[in-house]
């Protein structure tokens, strides 16, 4: 591995984006962090003590293509190369029965979660086919092997990322380039705290969602990280096109 690798992370001012940023940074890479609001970046790097000198934070888009195009320029200009990325950022829509789901819902869903990975992808992987190596780690979920009522337009666009994970990663192995996807379970993250409380008894929905754990618990941000962590690595060097479930026992595969 090169001294001090450069990772791109979107969706980095929060949860599993910021645990991999918090993790990636002690094991010593160049980080390239994006997210929407520039402030909560800020805050969230201080929060975290990322050292500012070998941290990028680019606010952008990742629905539109001019951001995307601008994020990897960004890192390109600061760092000269993207070993990795971790196109993560995501989001969980309103939950709905799927005959009472608007398209208004559908449409926003599908802009982050699904064309944002798609941008991503399209635009860095061209950097790392130059270099003739990186790796890729996209962040689907558990729902994206499975169905869950009221979600389904969050389980389409994850079931969509893992499609685009396996196509990627047949489409860039000639370029010494690695493609994978991490699927968590329930994660004590704050979209999981929203999931609670829009499913109209917070607490219900959390011990259902324990007791459907094998572990019994809900997974920690820095659990997934450390799964991101290893699929970068060298020593994931023969991993690729490969789904990675972390979710505590929980999936039925």
């Amino acid at each position: 591995m090169l001294e001090k690798p450069v990772t791109v992370i979107t969706g980095a001012a929060g949860g599993i984006g910021l645990a991999c940023a918090v993790h990636l940074h002690g094991l010593g890479h160049q980080l390239v962090l994006v997210d929407l609001n520039q402030s909560h970046l800020e805050k969230a790097a201080q929060s975290a003590g990322l050292d500012a000198g070998h941290t990028l934070l680019v606010a952008a888009d990742v629905s539109r293509e001019e951001d995307v195009q601008g994020y990897v320029h960004a890192a390109i200009e600061r760092f000269g190369r993207i070993d990795g990325f971790v196109n993560n950022a995501g989001i969980e829509g309103t939950p709905a029965l799927i005959e009472e789901q608007s398209v208004e819902v559908l449409d926003r869903v599908y802009a982050v979660n699904v064309r944002g990975v798609f941008l991503g992808l399209r635009h860095v992987l061209p950097v790392m086919r130059a270099q003739g190596a990186g790796a890729v780690v996209n962040l689907s979920s558990l729902a994206g092997i499975m169905g869950a009522p009221t979600q389904g337009v969050y389980v389409m666009s994850k079931h969509a990322v893992i499609g685009l994970t396996r196509t990627a990663a047949v489409e860039a192995a000639s370029g010494g380039v690695r493609v994978n996807a991490v699927l968590p379970g329930t994660i004590n993250t704050e979209m999981m705290r929203r999931i609670e409380r829009d499913s109209g008894n917070g607490a219900a929905a959390e011990s259902a969602n324990r007791a459907a754990t094998p572990l019994g618990r809900y997974g920690e941000p820095k659990e997934i990280a450390a799964v991101v962590a290893f699929l970068i690595s060298p020593e994931a060097s023969y991993v690729t096109g490969s789904l990675y479930t972390a979710d505590g026992g929980m999936s039925p595969f």
